[in-house]
């Protein structure tokens, strides 16, 4: 089982060199901080309980074995996707889950008591972990915190994160192998875009969890989501209304930007909003269903006679990739509704598939991608 890491994720001044077993190392982690920690941990706490999205890209056998507490997030978030994953390790249900570093509800106590070799954290929660004082009480029980990100900045992190990770599992190889799939899985739309002349890009609305709530309307900056419509040839209408990775854009801005394209991020949130309007796509989601339930969020006021709704440019998506090491799925699929024409051979559906089978000890299940256009 694994341990809270309140992670500062491992920028690429990773070692080249393999850790031998209990050798202590120093990690630099993506906020920049040097770590002490002896690898490869074999007690973790995860920060985040999604962070079991990279755990089990690294120990596909026993996604579990390290980890002996995790934040209670991952059923709530990602309904579907846990249920699937409680299939096959019903042990995952016996971990001991914690509340979060940034509404107060972490217990440190009880994280010390479990006696992890590492936390992991997200780098959002990295301010009210400094201003707690939990790295300094933490550090004297010597137990360190280490910062990956996969959501503030995920374009930049990504690599550096699952290096990190690699480190601290000793599963260098392994995370080089994920890394280098990302990676080349990413140039097969950036490669294309890049030898294009004079390429017309359309204008893209990212709704950050349409539905979830009533306010509309929750978007991208320059980051996440935002940043992957741009490397999938798009133009992220939110960048220059948003300055940071997450905000908000009002009906009025969608109207007056038109955008070409809206794409949702949505996914079965149940547990959270019981019955709520959201798009609920992700594994083994019913496409059908959320294909309606995509129509009736356009008929809000600020859609209803947009460009993208009036020529049936309207899409869901996975709203986790966003906080993953699955973002080139979600780029492959955008590049493919911006320019059909260009990605033709691009199928993010057999992407993720193989995926599936390379790193994760689970099976795909199709449902991550809902449309309003007819063959998308």
């Amino acid at each position: 089982m694994e341990k809270v890491a309140s992670a500062a994720a491992i920028s690429l001044v990773l070692f080249s060199s393999v850790a031998l077993a209990g050798e202590t190392v120093k990690i630099k982690d993506i906020t920049g901080r040097e770590v002490e920690v002896s690898v490869p941990v074999e007690r973790v706490i995860l920060g985040e309980g999604r962070q079991i999205y990279f755990t089990a890209a690294l120990d596909t056998d026993n996604p579990f074995g390290r980890v002996v507490g995790w934040r209670d997030d991952f059923k709530k978030a990602d309904l579907d996707g846990y249920n699937i994953y409680l299939q096959k390790f019903p042990e995952m249900e016996k971990i001991p889950t914690f509340g979060g570093m940034k509404d107060g509800t972490f217990d440190i106590e009880q994280a010390v008591a479990l006696k992890p070799d590492v936390i992991i954290m997200n780098t959002e929660a990295k301010s009210a972990t400094e201003e707690s004082g939990y790295i300094e009480k933490l550090a004297a029980v010597g137990i360190p915190l280490v910062y990956i990100d996969f959501r503030e900045k995920p374009m930049e992190n990504t690599d550096d994160s699952m290096r990190i990770i690699g480190k601290l599992f000793g599963k260098e190889e392994r995370a080089e192998d994920f890394v280098k799939f990302h990676d080349e899985q990413i140039a097969k739309v950036t490669d294309v875009l890049a030898k294009q002349v004079d390429l017309k890009k359309p204008v893209v609305f990212m709704e950050r969890a349409g539905g979830y709530s009533d306010d509309c309307c929750m978007s991208f900056g320059n980051e996440n989501f935002g940043k992957m419509v741009e490397l999938a040839g798009g133009i992220n209408m939110a960048k220059d209304i948003i300055p940071g990775t997450f905000g908000t854009v009002n009906p009025e801005q969608i109207i007056a930007s038109n955008p070409d394209q809206v794409i949702v991020t949505g996914s079965n949130w149940e547990l959270y909003v019981p019955g709520g309007k959201w798009v609920g796509v992700g594994p083994g989601a019913d496409k059908a269903e959320a294909a309606r339930k995509l129509s009736e969020l356009m008929k809000r006021p600020g859609f209803t006679d947009i460009k993208a709704v009036t020529d049936g440019n309207v899409h869901a998506i996975w709203h986790q990739f966003y906080n993953s090491p699955y973002q080139f799925v979600a780029v492959q699929q955008i590049a493919k509704w911006l320019h059909p024409d260009l990605f033709k051979d691009v199928d993010a559906e057999a992407t993720f598939k193989e995926m599936h089978e390379r790193f994760l000890p689970v099976e795909y299940h199709s449902g991550y991608f809902a449309s309003l256009k007819a063959g998308s």
